[in-house]
């Protein structure tokens, strides 16, 4: 009898043309499912907390599928990190309710973006952060940005699955800063396509005073996708959690009873 097991997904995206499969290129879900197949014998389509695009990295993207695994799920993670890649990795793979999807029933994603600002070249940095040589005015940046939190239509900043409304809530944005790197987070309780990668990249034109915080309201209230700044390189975003109803702020189950 199958039973859905529920696991946290960490990777490195940059050789991936992103999560979801792909006919021709090579993708984290179909390593995962090609995994799966070898442990299990079964062909096993698995299901997630959202599509991140090529080169966007995570460090808590939620999957879950269905199986007939007979052993202890502790020995299918164990199995799973063993065949993995070593750009991807799972861990606390355990069972949940049949009725569990990690897309419907999440509650918000927070997402994180990162800003090397420093004008030399940094090779391992620069994996995993965008560099900016000439120096942001971060200040700028997030009083723009906090003109974004709340119930907003965000057209100007990406595009909605088919079907789907532009409207997202933003719960919150924050800016960090440790010496010459910069961090936005981010927490929505979903997000268009290149939403977050826009908006840092209008961010970036505000730090580097080719526009104003005034010319970015202006352009996020007229839900125009062409008034958009080009999106910021997909190498400095990472999906950092999602949250679920049952968890606490830090994603940690909450106290049952």
């Amino acid at each position: 009898m199958a039973y859905r097991v529920r696991a946290l997904v960490e990777y490195d995206g940059t050789d991936y043309a992103g999560f979801q499969r792909q006919k021709r290129q090579p993708s984290i879900q179909a390593e995962i499912e090609a995994v799966l197949r070898k442990l299990t014998g079964e062909e096993i389509a698995i299901l997630h907390a959202g599509r991140t695009d090529a080169g966007v990295h995570a460090e808590g993207q939620v999957i879950a599928f269905d199986t007939n695994w007979r052993h202890d799920v502790a020995d299918l993670e164990r199995g799973m990190n063993a065949l993995l890649p070593a750009s991807i990795a799972v861990r606390q793979v355990e069972l949940t309710s049949a009725r569990f999807h990690p897309r419907y029933d999440a509650k918000s994603r927070l997402y994180r973006y990162r800003i090397l600002n420093q004008p030399t070249r940094s090779p391992l940095q620069e994996r995993y952060a965008y560099r900016v040589g000439r120096l942001l005015d971060v200040p700028a940046m997030e009083k723009a940005t906090q003109t974004l939190v709340g119930g907003h239509d965000f057209a100007t900043f990406g595009r909605p699955m088919k079907g789907e409304t532009t409207v997202r809530e933003v719960y919150k944005v924050h800016w960090g800063r440790d010496g010459r790197l910069i961090w936005m987070d981010i927490e929505a309780n979903a997000f268009l396509r290149r939403m977050v990668r826009s908006i840092v990249g209008a961010a970036l034109r505000v730090g580097l005073g080719e526009s104003t915080v005034e010319e970015f309201m202006m352009d996020f209230a007229a839900r125009d996708r062409s008034r958009s700044a080009p999106p910021a390189p997909p190498h400095g975003l990472c999906l950092i959690a999602v949250r679920y109803a049952e968890e606490r702020d830090d994603g940690k189950p909450a106290r049952q009873g």
